[in-house]
C-alpha cells in the first residue's frame, strides 16, 4: 500500500509532499475525506498506538485542555476520529512502513527510506 493522509491548507505537508515522488500513491485529505475506522486502526497497527498518531500540537488540544487529563488509547482513537486536526500531519503508509507527522528525525527517516527504496535523484 502507498497512501499519505494529509491537510491541504497545511504547508508543511505541501513541502514534504513536493520532497517525495508520489506515483503510486493513493491521497486522502484528510478534511475533505475523513479517516475511517479501518483506516485509523490500520495505521495504529504499523505505529504501535493511537497516541503515537495524535497531535499535541493541534490547537484543539490546548482548547480543550486535554493536557490536564490522563487519555487512553481509546481517548486519542475517539478524538482523531471525532475531529481530523489530532492527526499527527502527514502519514505516510509505503510498503508497511509508517511515517508520522513532520518532526525532523520522522522525516530523515522517510527520506533515507525513499532513497533506498525509490533513489530519489
Amino acid at each position: 500500500m502507498k497512501k499519505i493522509y494529509f491537510l491541504k491548507t497545511c504547508d508543511t505537508c505541501k513541502r514534504i509532499l513536493k520532497s517525495i515522488p508520489l506515483d503510486g500513491f493513493t491521497l486522502q485529505e484528510i478534511k475533505t475525506e475523513a479517516i475511517t475506522v479501518s483506516q485509523l486502526e490500520e495505521m495504529k497497527e504499523l505505529s504501535g498506538s493511537y497516541e503515537s498518531l495524535f497531535s499535541k500540537r493541534a490547537k484543539k488540544y490546548k482548547a480543550m485542555d486535554l493536557k490536564n487529563e490522563t487519555l487512553s488509547e481509546k481517548d486519542y482513537k475517539h478524538l482523531i476520529l471525532d475531529e481530523y486536526t489530532f492527526l499527527k500531519r502527514p502519514v505516510v503508509i509505503v510498503d508497511n512502513q509508517i511515517f508520522i507527522g513532520n518532526g525532523k528525525k520522522n522525516l530523515e527517516q522517510l527520506s533515507v527510506y525513499f532513497d533506498r527504496h525509490y533513489k530519489i535523484q
